[in-house]
C-alpha cells in the first residue's frame, strides 16, 4: 500500500518562509524517477490546484501561484520537498503532495489531478498579514 505523508505545514506572516516535505512509504515499484511528483493547494471554497511538479530532473510549475517564490526539490524517487519563501495570505491552504503521474512529453509533468493516483492526507499553512 503506497502512502504519503506531508509534513512542514505550519502557520507564518507574510514574507515568511516553509519547506514542505513528502515522504511515500510502499512505494517501491510504483514511484520511480520516471514518476511525476507534485505539490497541489486547496484553499476553502476553491478547487484544487497545481503548484509544482517534478520527474526525473525537469520541473513543472505554476508561474501564476509561484512566481520565483517556490521551488519543488526531490532527493531521492520517495522524498520530495517543496520550498515556500515570500509567502503571501493567498498561499493560505491545505497543500497535499502527490505522487505517480506519468512524465509527459518534453518531461514535463501534468497538474491534473486526475493524473495522480496517490495522495497525502495534507497539510495546513496559514499566512497571516
Amino acid at each position: 500500500l503506497v502512502q504519503l505523508v506531508e509534513s512542514g505545514g505550519n502557520s507564518v506572516q507574510t514574507g515568511g518562509s516553509l519547506r514542505l516535505s513528502c515522504a511515500a512509504s510502499g512505494a517501491s515499484g510504483y514511484i520511480d524517477y520516471r514518476s511525476c511528483v507534485g505539490w497541489f493547494r486547496q484553499a476553502p471554497g476553491r478547487q484544487r490546484e497545481g503548484v509544482a511538479a517534478i520527474g526525473d530532473t525537469i520541473r513543472t510549475t505554476s508561474d501564476d501561484i509561484v512566481k520565483g517564490r517556490f521551488i519543488i526539490s526531490r532527493d531521492s524517487p520517495h522524498n520530495w520537498f517543496l520550498e515556500m519563501s515570500e509567502l503571501k495570505p493567498e498561499d493560505s491552504a491545505v497543500y497535499y503532495c502527490a505522487a505517480g503521474a506519468g512524465v509527459l512529453p518534453g518531461g514535463i509533468c501534468s497538474f491534473a489531478s486526475s493524473a495522480y493516483p496517490y495522495w497525502g492526507q495534507g497539510t495546513q499553512v496559514t499566512v497571516s498579514a
